[in-house]
Order: structure tokens, then C-alpha cells, then sequence
């Protein structure tokens, strides 16, 4: 299997491996610990460094699961990189949900910690906009949690690029600690994001990237191509969006003829779609999903693929999703 590959979150000094593990739809709803140990250790053994949570995945249950995961495991805590992000809330009070106003930042962190069973986190993303809090009472917060030591860098998760480049700006007038790091969905089906929106971001404000979905939530393994297998995520109560996602005709051709492109350079097509994230320069890592350990190791195996990329593949993987 290819060496691991590390590069710096945007322009901060932070390394990160390009390839990470998070734990998106499988801690909690999928996962017990000791499953998830075997994947965050196989995960480890092939070079990661970052490990990517959320406080609403699984309503709490992966932060704790991961917390107790890396406990067991015995890591040095100056030997990996983990993140959570906070917004939708755990409770439904008012002021606890749907926010990013100061009293439920300063909460949500302590919880995160707590679940976690942790000091502090490495990285910490406001998980999505709020329309309804000043950008400006949300940068201070963040700035404060990451002057406290709760966090130690501090970005965003699917902003646009005016709200991105506003918290900069506010940051940098105010002499606070900047955003470093957006958190994106970034796959060869969704590429406007990250290669349109952001592009002035990268050089102007050194914006890095931790993107997720980088297969599409499994469109581009190519699974789907005959239908949903009755053992996918999309056959899980409350993923019906997913499952309309999956089945749709025209990505479906798209995915055919990536998997044309694949099968000629004799990888996969999660290795091919996983290496063509890598391969852009402005990602700083790709966040990968398992739920078994076997599915790691081929995760892994896309860094032996990024190499094949050359001018010419990556022509013709344009064409075919046009």
C-alpha cells in the first residue's frame, strides 16, 4: 500500500493525513466500540492522523464511542488529530438548537468534551450557517473557545463563501483566531463548492479543506448501479432522500462511465473516486467512512491510485461526468 501522505490544513502549521476516518453514519447507528476500534485502529495503521466526529451523529453516541474507542486503543494524545462540530444541539431548549450564538457554543463544547473524554479537540467546525446569530457574536465565541485551549483551531462546515470570507474578516479587524479550515461535501458529483465558490479563498485567506462525501455517500462505489443492496444506508429508515439520490438515472450513467475509466486503469472505482479527491491540492484530507475494517484497508488503497492520475485520466474522467 502507498505511504501516507501529510499536508498542512490551509496555511496553518497543522499536518494532516490525506486520508482520514470519520464517523459519520456508522458510530452509533451501526457500530459498537470494539467494531469501531478495529477500523480506527486499521485506520492508524495505515498512516491516519485525523478522526472526524460531530455532536449530533448518532444524538451524541459517536463521540462517546470514539472517546471510549481511542481510550481503550491507549494513543498518545499528541499522536492524533480529532475534530467535532457543533450546531443542531442535543436538546430541544431554546437557545440549544439550530444555533451559533455564544451561550450554546460555550455549552457545546464542554458537552463534546465531556462525551469525548477529552481536554480539548484538535479542530472545531461550526457545522453549518446561522442566518439567525451575527457572524460576529459566532467568530468571538469560537475565537474565545480556542484562546480557553477547548479547541485548538477552530473552521466552518458547508458556509458559503461570503459568510467564510465575513468570520475572516471580522477575526482579522478584531485580532481574533481565525477560521483555518471549511469542512465541505466534495466528490466527482458534486465539485462547484470547492471548485468555484472557495477558488479566490485558498490563495487570499489560506482556506484548507477537510472535505466529506468523497464517494457520494456510496454512489461512487458503484454498488447502486443494479439498485439499493437491501443491506445499504439507503435502506435505513429516515435516509428516503438518500435513497431517491441513488437511484437517480442520469448519476447513474455518470457513475457507469467513471467505472469504465477504472476498470481500464484496473482499480476500483471508490480507489479511483477517493484518489481524485487526494488529488486536488486545495484538500487537505479526505474524510473516509467505514463500517468494517476491510473497508478501510480499501480506502487505503486509493493513495496507490493517486499516481495514475495523470493529465490525460483525469481528462477523460471529466468527460465521462459531464
Amino acid at each position: 500500500m502507498g505511504e501516507m501522505e501529510y499536508r498542512r490544513l490551509g496555511r496553518s502549521g497543522l499536518q494532516v493525513s490525506v486520508l482520514s476516518f470519520g464517523s459519520w453514519v456508522t458510530f452509533g447507528s451501526q457500530l459498537d466500540t470494539n467494531l469501531a476500534k478495529d477500523c480506527l485502529a486499521a485506520a492508524r495503521d495505515a498512516g491516519v492522523n485525523f478522526f472526524d466526529n460531530a455532536e449530533s451523529y448518532g444524538g451524541g453516541e459517536s463521540e462517546k464511542i470514539m472517546g471510549q474507542a481511542i481510550r481503550d486503543l491507549g494513543w498518545s494524545r499528541d499522536s492524533y488529530v480529532i475534530s467535532t462540530k457543533v450546531f443542531w444541539g442535543l436538546s430541544d431548549t431554546v437557545n440549544m438548537q439550530n444555533t451559533l450564538n455564544r451561550k450554546y457554543l460555550m455549552q457545546a463544547i464542554d458537552g463534546s468534551l465531556g462525551r469525548l473524554g477529552l481536554d480539548f479537540v484538535d479542530l472545531l467546525f461550526c457545522h453549518r450557517a446561522d442566518p439567525h446569530t451575527p457572524i460576529e457574536e459566532t467568530v468571538w465565541a469560537m475565537s474565545d473557545i480556542v484562546s480557553s485551549g477547548k479547541a485548538l483551531y477552530w473552521g466552518t462546515s458547508q458556509w458559503n463563501a461570503d459568510e467564510i470570507r465575513a468570520a475572516w474578516e471580522i477575526a482579522e479587524r478584531h485580532h481574533l483566531h481565525k477560521p483555518v479550515v471549511e469542512q465541505p461535501q466534495y466528490n466527482l458529483l458534486n465539485r462547484e463548492k470547492v471548485e468555484q465558490e472557495y477558488a479566490r479563498l485558498y490563495d487570499e485567506i489560506g482556506l484548507g479543506l477537510t472535505i466529506w462525501s468523497p464517494l457520494a455517500s456510496g454512489l461512487l462505489t458503484g454498488k447502486y448501479l443494479d439498485g439499493s443492496p437491501s443491506d445499504s444506508r439507503a435502506e435505513l429508515p429516515g435516509y428516503e432522500w438518500l435513497k431517491a439520490m441513488l437511484n437517480d438515472e442520469e448519476q447513474n450513467a455518470k457513475v457507469a462511465r467513471l467505472k469504465g475509466v477504472a476498470d481500464e486503469l484496473g482499480v476500483s472505482l471508490a480507489e479511483l473516486s477517493l484518489a481524485w479527491c487526494v488529488k486536488n491540492p486545495h484538500v487537505s484530507t479526505v474524510i473516509t467512512g467505514a463500517s468494517r475494517v476491510e473497508q478501510v484497508h480499501q480506502n487505503m488503497k486509493a493513495l496507490d491510485v493517486v499516481p495514475l492520475l495523470t493529465d490525460d485520466v483525469l481528462t477523460r474522467i471529466d468527460e465521462a461526468i459531464r
